[in-house]
C-alpha cells in the first residue's frame, strides 16, 4: 500500500473514531459522504448537512473536494452544486491538516464566519451585508426546510425505551414543509 492511500485509510479511520457518521460511496476510501452538524451559537445551530468528500489520489498533499449535498443558504457555498468557497481547502491546504481539521474546525469556522466578499452565492452575501437579521432568519428557514437529520440521509437508530428520539426537533414537517412551499419561495 502506498502512502498516501496508507493516509487517506488513516484519516478516514480517524475521522468515523471522532464519531462523525461516514457513509462510504465506493469501495476505494476516495469518496464518502459525512454527516455534519451546525455549529452551536450560529444560525445553522441544529442542521444537519450532508457532505460529499472525494479525496483526489495525491490526498493529503492535494487538498479533499467538499459539498454540501443538502441545500445550504451561505455567502461562501453554491446554493445549486453545494460546493464550498473556502480558502484553507481551496488554496492553502498542507498535508499537515487531515479529515477531522476540515469537520471540526474549517467547516465550522465557515458557517460562522461567513466571508460575503468572495461569494459563490451573491443573494445570500448581499442579504448578509445589506440585513444581517433577515440573512440568519433565511439560514434558519432553510436548515428548518433543508438541513433536518432525514434529509441528510441519516437514518434514526431503533430507539429504546430510555432513549425516545423526540418528534419536535424545532422544523416543520414535511406536510408543513409541502405548504410552506406553496405559499412562499424560500
Amino acid at each position: 500500500m502506498s502512502s498516501p492511500s496508507k493516509r487517506r485509510e488513516m484519516d478516514l479511520m480517524k475521522l468515523m473514531m471522532s464519531d462523525y457518521k461516514v457513509e462510504m460511496i465506493n469501495d476505494g476510501m476516495q469518496e464518502f459522504y459525512v454527516e455534519f452538524h451546525g455549529p452551536k451559537e450560529s444560525p445553522y445551530q441544529g442542521g444537519v448537512w450532508k457532505v460529499r468528500v472525494e479525496l483526489p489520489d495525491a490526498y493529503p498533499y492535494k487538498s479533499p473536494s467538499i459539498g454540501f449535498v443538502n441545500k445550504i443558504y451561505h455567502p461562501n457555498v453554491d446554493e445549486t452544486s453545494g460546493s464550498v468557497c473556502l480558502d484553507v481547502i481551496n488554496q492553502t491546504w498542507s498535508p499537515m491538516f487531515d479529515l477531522v481539521n476540515v469537520f471540526e474546525v474549517f467547516l465550522p469556522q465557515l458557517l460562522l464566519y461567513p466571508n460575503p466578499s468572495d461569494p459563490l452565492n451573491g443573494e445570500a452575501a448581499a442579504l448578509m451585508m445589506r440585513d444581517r437579521a433577515t440573512y440568519e432568519q433565511r439560514v434558519k428557514e432553510f436548515c428548518g426546510k433543508h438541513a433536518k437529520a432525514s434529509d441528510a440521509g441519516v437514518v434514526p437508530e431503533e430507539k429504546s425505551s430510555d432513549e425516545e428520539l423526540s418528534e419536535d426537533d424545532g422544523c416543520a414537517s414535511s406536510s408543513e414543509e409541502e405548504e410552506i412551499a406553496g405559499k412562499t419561495d424560500l
